[in-house]
C-alpha cells in the first residue's frame, strides 16, 4: 500500500467520521430549522451547488487551466460536505442549528447532485468519463450517506452511547484530516511550487474568495447565517474531491493542486472569521 493510497484512506475515514458525528448530533430541530426557512435553504443550495460549479466553468474557459487544476476545482465545487466546520462556524458567529441543518440537507441531496454534476461537467468539457454513475453513487454512499444514517441510527437507538461517541470520533476524524493533509503537503511541497502556474493560483484564490462572497451575500442580512454559508461555500472537504479526481483520472497527479487549495483556503478564511467574530461580539454588546 503506497503513500497515495494511505492518504486517500485517511481522508476517506476523516470525512466518514465527520459525517457520522453530524448524524449523532442532528435532531429534528436542526433539520427543520432550515426546512422552515425555504428561502435560506434555496439560497444555500444555489450558492454551494450551482454558483460555485458555474464559477469553475468560467475559470476553466477563461484561464486556460492545466487539466489537474480544472479537475480538482470541478471536484471541489461539487463536493457537498465542508471540512469539520462547526467549530469555525461558531468562531465566526454562526449558529449550530443552521450549520447542522445545512449539512444534513447536503448529505441527503449529494446522492443525486454529485453524479449529475459529474455527468454535466464531462459532457460540457467533452471529457471521456472514467467513472460511471453507479461508481460515483457508491463513493457518495460510502463516504457521506451511510455514515450519516449510521449516526442517526445510533443517536436514535442508543442516545447515551451517542453522547459519548461524538467527541472521540470527532477528534479522531480531525486527527486523520490533519495527518492526511500534512502528509499530502509534505509529500507534494516541491511539486506545489514547481507545477503551480499563476493561472492555477489565481483560479484557486478566485474559488475561495468568490465562495466567501457568494455565501456571505446569499446568507442574507443575519450574520449568523451569512458566516455559516460563506465558510461552507468556500471550504470543501478534500476527500470526495480527491476520490472523484483520482478515480476518474488515475494517471494524473492531483495531490499538489489539492494541497495548494488546502493551504490557500486555510489562510484566506482567517480574515473573514476574525471579521465576523468581531461583528458577532459587537451585536452581542448592543443586545
Amino acid at each position: 500500500m503506497d503513500a497515495k493510497v494511505l492518504i486517500l484512506l485517511a481522508l476517506k475515514l476523516a470525512i466518514a467520521g465527520t459525517v457520522f458525528t453530524y448524524g449523532l448530533q442532528a435532531n429534528r430541530d436542526d433539520l427543520f430549522y432550515i426546512v422552515h426557512r425555504p428561502g435560506l435553504l434555496l439560497r444555500s443550495l444555489v450558492g454551494m451547488l450551482v454558483a460555485m460549479p458555474l464559477l469553475v466553468v468560467a475559470c476553466v474557459y477563461f484561464l486556460s487551466l492545466p487539466q489537474a487544476t480544472a479537475v480538482v476545482l470541478t471536484a471541489l465545487a461539487i463536493s457537498p460536505i465542508p471540512p469539520l466546520l462547526p467549530k469555525k462556524h461558531k468562531k465566526a458567529g454562526g449558529i449550530a442549528p443552521y450549520g447542522l441543518g445545512l449539512l444534513v440537507v447536503l448529505a441527503l441531496v449529494s446522492i443525486i447532485t454529485v453524479p449529475v454534476s459529474v455527468a454535466f461537467f464531462d459532457w460540457l468539457f467533452a471529457i471521456p468519463r472514467g467513472l460511471g454513475p453507479a461508481t460515483i453513487v457508491k463513493i457518495v454512499m460510502s463516504m457521506i450517506v451511510a455514515p450519516f444514517i449510521a449516526g442517526l441510527v445510533v443517536a436514535r437507538l442508543m442516545p447515551v452511547v451517542a453522547s459519548r461517541l461524538g467527541m472521540p470520533v470527532r477528534r479522531i476524524a480531525t486527527l486523520l484530516l490533519i495527518a492526511g493533509g500534512l502528509v499530502l503537503l509534505l509529500g507534494t511541497w516541491h511539486a506545489i511550487w514547481s507545477t503551480s502556474s499563476v493561472a492555477t493560483v489565481a483560479a484557486i484564490v478566485a474559488f475561495i474568495v468568490a465562495g466567501l462572497l457568494i455565501g456571505h451575500w446569499l446568507g442574507g442580512p443575519a450574520h449568523e447565517h451569512a458566516s455559516v454559508l460563506a465558510l461552507s461555500t468556500a471550504s470543501r472537504h478534500p476527500a470526495i474531491a480527491l476520490a472523484i479526481s483520482a478515480a476518474n483520472y488515475p494517471g494524473e497527479q492531483f495531490a499538489p493542486t489539492l494541497a495548494l487549495y488546502l493551504i490557500l483556503c486555510t489562510v484566506l478564511v482567517i480574515p473573514y472569521v476574525k471579521w465576523q467574530r468581531g461583528r458577532s461580539k459587537r451585536c452581542s454588546n448592543v443586545l
